[in-house]
């Protein structure tokens, strides 16, 4: 990394703070975007990433701290499962802000930076955004966005910015703490490390100005929602 400045949204917790503590590692200077302060000392803006006027303000804050941007990483993702009438219109449309709208919006706030350092994009999409199933209509009405948007974008910043898109499997994160019991992986699911996804992450982001990977696969090799 070299002291590259890199960006990652949801860096307080799960993928994200991997992808920090990757970055970090590697000699990069990681700054963060999330809701919660992260558990290392690393400097961060409050932000709820529904709020996109909100998300692009941060990403410009950041930035000039930062003195420019060298990558930006949208670790940041929540769901909600449920069947589309019982999960509540409010919560549906928090999903999609979040995991789409709000990537959308910081990499908006990021391009010009990135245009100036032909820096790196990588999005987080999911399993869900190329397989779909039942009671996760939100979930995948975003991650399944992500995917077009970040194949659009890539064709878009094709010779100014690296675009890659991620697409992980499910990870031994604190993701799936808040669901009801029915929709938690069971006792013999197998999961991801997410610090070994944030090393994929690592190579993306290392990639020469010139040379992208397009896209990225990482998940357990039992991951039951791929392909």
């Amino acid at each position: 990394m070299n002291g590259r400045t890199i960006l990652v949204t949801g860096g307080s917790s799960g993928l994200g703070a991997a992808v920090v503590a990757a970055v970090a590692k590697a000699g990069g200077r990681p700054y963060v975007l999330d809701r919660q302060p992260p558990a290392v000392e690393v400097p961060w803006v409050e932000c709820d990433l529904s709020d996109t006027r909100a998300a692009e303000a941060a990403t410009r804050r950041l930035a000039e701290q930062a003195g420019g941007l060298d990558g930006v990483v949208t670790a940041a993702g929540m769901d909600v499962p449920g069947r589309l009438t019982d999960v509540p219109g409010e919560t549906w449309d928090r999903i999609v802000a979040i995991n789409l709208l709000g990537t959308a919006a910081v990499i908006r706030a990021a391009v010009p930076h990135l245009e100036r350092s032909h820096g790196t994009v990588v999005t987080v999409a999911s399993t869900l955004g190329v397989k779909a199933v039942s009671d996760a209509t939100a979930y995948c009405a975003a991650k399944f966005g992500v995917v077009g948007f970040t194949r659009a974008l890539a064709a878009e910043l094709a010779g100014t910015v690296g675009v890659t898109l991620l697409i992980p499997g499910g990870m031994r994160t604190a993701f799936f703490d808040d669901r009801d019991e029915k929709y938690k992986p069971g006792p013999d699911a197998v999961l991801n490390d997410p610090a070994d996804t944030a090393e994929a992450v690592l190579f993306a982001l290392g990639q020469p100005p010139g040379c992208a990977v397009r896209e990225l696969v990482v998940c357990a090799e039992q991951e039951s929602s791929y392909p």
